[in-house]
């Protein structure tokens, strides 16, 4: 399976000749979505769901997410199915299964919304806007390293309790190269400590999992 970071929140996997893209939004660089099959998104925040990007997109495209998100595609010439926590399903041809509920808490006047973890092929696990621990064991963890709603401590504390096999830094778009720098600092030392392959992909960037 390849696995490419386009930017911020979303990565693009690919196998067997088909493409399954998680959280395209704002943020994302083109061209992410060319000869994509289907599409997860986890919340409804801009920088994971880019509406627009999504109206260009080829009709048969197949959109996984929450009910929240789905009410704001039903003009879009996309195929959208609502999934739950709990849910499992065929994507692209990945399989799927479905973690958690909710945004982590994010600013006291600002409503908490649905975010939901998608789980690939029982070895990737991408949790959105959220600190859901899976009660699986994680192959690939794509760990949050920065938002308003995470601290640092806090990212440490969840990349010990999920305790992956490797771990690739996501939500990073926001950082400028000093707060990169950080950030490729603190998983080099938690990879050391873990014995684990943890690290910051480049925007562009691929890697093979095997």
């Amino acid at each position: 399976m390849k696995l490419t970071k386009y930017g911020h929140a979303c990565v693009r996997l690919e196998k067997n000749g088909r493409a399954l893209v998680v959280d395209p939004g704002v943020f994302t660089a083109d061209p992410v979505l060319d000869g994509a099959d289907a599409v997860l998104i986890t919340h409804e925040h801009s920088d994971h769901l880019d509406i627009d990007r999504l109206a260009a997109a080829s009709p048969g495209l197949e959109v996984f997410t929450c009910e929240g998100v789905a009410a704001q595609l039903t003009d879009l010439p996309v195929r959208v199915e609502v999934v739950e926590f709990g849910d499992s399903f065929q994507a692209a041809g990945f399989s799927v299964k479905v973690f958690g509920e909710w945004h982590a808490k994010n600013h006291p006047d600002v409503p908490i919304v649905p975010n939901i973890g998608f789980l690939v092929d029982d070895a990737i696990f991408y949790p959105g806007d959220a600190l859901t621990v899976p009660d699986v064991e994680v192959d690939t963890l794509l760990l949050p390293t920065n938002a308003p709603w995470l601290k640092l401590m806090e990212m440490i504390d969840y990349v010990r309790a999920v305790r992956p096999g490797r771990a690739f830094s996501t939500h990073d778009g926001l950082l400028n190269e000093y707060g990169l720098s950080l950030v490729d600092n603190y998983l080099r030392l938690e990879a050391q400590k873990q014995g684990a392959d943890m690290r910051r992909l480049a925007t562009g960037e691929s890697i093979t999992l095997g």
